[in-house]
Order: structure tokens, then sequence, then C-alpha cells
């Protein structure tokens, strides 16, 4: 019955909201180049997202972070819903690292220039090492924070070993990194799914990890830190278990 609710009525609704909110998005980045106003259309538009999929989000660690701060954010990556759960509940202005292709899309890749995130490429190393550091750069210099998914991608559910760029960019920036866990995403759109069934979902943020005393040099230690940060935070989610595996593939 979700399946039915998902494809003749959430999915309409979402591809709505989303071309209304992008297009007052777009309009309003005529008159605001910062990508602030943009950052609080898109909390608006993830809000409508999660009330018309019947998502609801239980916050944990919120207080952990200062609304003022600036930070790079490195959650778990297991939907496409996870950035609309992750939007409006994080308080700070911050924009994503996503992946480079994105930015070609028509409509969506210009929105995202426009909203000021910040294309990366994995395949080629020294075009990522240049993007970092211009996530760096923007920290420094616009006072934002970065959201990146150091896991590099969308996982079945394993939480996979992570990339470096996290780290890179917060001791670049000199700011601290923040795990965040995302759990219960598996069962609102699993990857590979086109269905969104409404649920309950917990955002969990850990204790920022300083970076101000780190170098470069330490940025492995740091992913290993910031790693087992996340885990701890997912539980008994960090691994998928086969059961729950064969059900994700169906």
């Amino acid at each position: 019955m979700y399946k039915v609710r998902a494809l003749l009525l959430t999915a309409p609704l979402i591809l709505l909201a989303t071309a209304v909110m992008g297009t007052i998005s777009l309009v309003v980045s005529l008159f605001d180049s910062s990508g602030r106003a943009q950052h609080r259309v898109a909390r608006g538009w993830a809000r409508i997202l999660l009330w018309v999929s019947g998502i609801k989000v239980q916050v944990e660690g919120l207080e952990k972070i200062a609304p003022n701060g600036s930070y790079v954010f490195a959650p778990n990556h297991r939907s496409f819903m996870d950035i609309p759960v992750i939007l409006p509940n994080i308080s700070v202005q911050f924009r994503f690292m996503a992946m480079k292709n994105l930015f070609g899309w028509p409509f969506i890749g210009y929105h995202l220039k426009r909203a000021g995130h910040l294309p990366v490429n994995t395949a080629n190393t020294r075009e990522s090492l240049r993007s970092m550091t211009e996530a760096a750069h923007a920290i420094e210099r616009r006072g934002i924070s970065i959201l990146l998914f150091p896991e590099g991608g969308r996982t079945s559910g394993e939480l996979l070993a992570f990339k470096e760029g996290a780290a890179y960019v917060a001791i670049k920036a000199g700011v601290p990194v923040v795990p965040v866990a995302l759990i219960g995403m598996r069962e609102i759109l699993p990857m590979g799914s086109i269905y969104v069934r409404g649920g309950l979902v917990r955002l969990r943020i850990g204790d920022p990890i300083p970076t101000l005393h780190l170098t470069l040099h330490d940025r492995g230690q740091l992913t290993q830190e910031l790693y087992a940060a996340v885990a701890d935070l997912l539980g008994d989610e960090a691994v998928i278990p086969e059961s729950a595996r064969a059900v994700t593939e169906a």
C-alpha cells in the first residue's frame, strides 16, 4: 500500500515542492549572492519533503553545535533523503560538497552553483584536493560550515571506510569536524528504491573533534577517529545484518 501512496501522492508532491521552492531559491539568489537566503529556502523545502513523506526526525546532540560556529559535518550516507533530514535540523549555515556530475544537471546544477555548494570529483585526486582547499577557504572567508559525506557516496548499509576529505578540510580551515549519524534511513528510502515511506529517523550529532593542534600529516589519524565516532553513534546500524540485507536488496 505504501508503494501506491509513494507513487501517486508522495512523489508528485516532492517534485512539485522541489520545482516551486527551487524557483523561489533562484529568484532569491538574484538579491543575495551569499547563499544565506537560499539556505533558508532550502530548509523550508526540506521541511515540506519531510511532511509530505510522513518522516519524523528525532535530533540528539544539537546543543553541541554553536549557532555561530563553523564546522565540517561528516555524516554517513544511505539515502537520497539524507539531505532533507539534515537541512532543517542542523541550525547553522552550511554548504554541501556534492559530486561534480550533479552540477551538470539542468536546473539542479545551476541551483547548486548559485547557492554556493561545491563540486568534488573523487575520481581525480588533483581535482579533489583543489575542491577540498576551496572548501576550507570558503569556511574561512564566508564564516560558514561545510557538510560532506566521508564515505564518498551512498551505501547499502555498512559504514564504509572514510576518505580523508573531511579531515583535510577541517584541518586546513582550523575548525572542528563533527561526526553525524543518520539512523533509520534504510527503512525510509533504501539505496536502489524509488518508494519513500514515512517513519521515525534519528539524527545523532557527536562531540566536535578539534583540529587546531593538527597538521595535514595528521589527517589519516583524524579520519580514523572520525570513523570510530560515527560508528559509535550508529551502534548496531554500523553494519547491516544479513536479514536486513536481503530486504534492502529485494
